[in-house]
């Protein structure tokens, strides 16, 4: 349930998949989530929720220092669970009036962490430094419990908002269904069969979970690990298409472009610019000392 990742090296964008929901925090460094063509930058004692799916994120150590975050791993059945002891033991009422465009359409949203907070992840990392320390499901629920609390009873905010999202296990089956999915050749028809429904309940379900039909949103997460394989590997543009689910390459250059307004070599190409515009120039003399030689 709660895991604590030291990165030394900065690997580039990453894809990370979640089966479970998940509450992060940065220790050390910088976090970029990546969401489209968005980028969004995550700082030392920044807050974050994942939700169950991919992520393409990039972790950037600090300095000469590791990146550092802690995660905190649940199901609607914990949170269920925590939520009725809180309310039954303690009366905690949990209200939720957050309402914003800004997180509504994310699968992932961040905060700055207040003091309470801050405070709890210290104290968690100190715990999880100790070496006498062995994964212990009551202290890892008693943890989990706090952190909940500190959340729910603190101010509306997107965060707060996308966790109570989570009590509904109905939602988290039916959008692990979908993830699942992403990179395979299934009908919309099967997808409908798997998650127990009618092919109209299905498709109005899915616009409801992620506001577009489902043939659209599949096209549009395959892209988008397309690019991350063109930045991040030397992998050939059909190699990226067949790995997407694009087998017919003229067909994967021609929906990137409308996605994009670029073909996938121009895209790489442009990365590639970019990256060696941004390096250090100690980094880049030696590569433009050798094009004038």
């Amino acid at each position: 349930m709660i895991v604590k990742y030291v990165d030394m090296l900065h690997s580039g964008i990453q894809s990370q998949s979640l089966s479970r929901y998940a509450i992060g925090y940065i220790l050390r460094g910088t976090k970029h989530i990546y969401d489209g063509d968005k980028r969004q930058t995550l700082n030392k004692g920044d807050i974050f929720y994942l939700g169950i799916g991919h992520h393409y994120i990039e972790n950037v150590p600090d300095g000469g220092l590791p990146y550092e975050e802690i995660l905190f791993y649940y199901t609607p059945s914990d949170l269920q669970r925590i939520l009725l002891h809180l309310n039954i033991t303690y009366g905690l009422n949990i209200t939720n009036d957050h309402a914003c465009e800004q997180c509504r359409h994310r699968s992932h949203v961040a905060v700055p962490g207040w003091n309470a907070v801050r405070n709890f992840f210290s104290n968690t990392n100190a715990y999880l430094r100790d070496e006498e320390f062995h994964p212990d499901e009551t202290a890892e629920n008693i943890k989990m419990t706090e952190l909940i609390y500190l959340i729910t009873s603190h101010d509306d905010s997107c965060i707060k908002s996308k966790i109570l999202s989570n009590v509904d296990a109905a939602k988290e089956n039916f959008e692990q269904t979908i993830y699942d999915h992403i990179f395979k050749d299934v009908s919309i028809e099967e997808l409908a069969r798997l998650t127990h429904r009618s092919l109209t309940s299905f498709k109005k379900e899915f616009r409801r979970h992620f506001e577009m039909p489902p043939h659209k949103w599949y096209i549009r997460q395959r892209l988008m690990h397309s690019r991350l394989l063109l930045i991040s590997t030397s992998k050939s543009i059909s190699e990226i298409g067949n790995e997407c689910t694009f087998p017919n390459t003229s067909h994967f250059i021609k929906l990137f472009k409308k996605e994009y307004q670029m073909t996938p070599a121009t895209y790489r190409h442009r990365h590639l610019t970019a990256e060696r515009a941004e390096a250090p120039a100690e980094i880049r003399e030696p590569e433009a000392l050798r094009e004038a030689l």
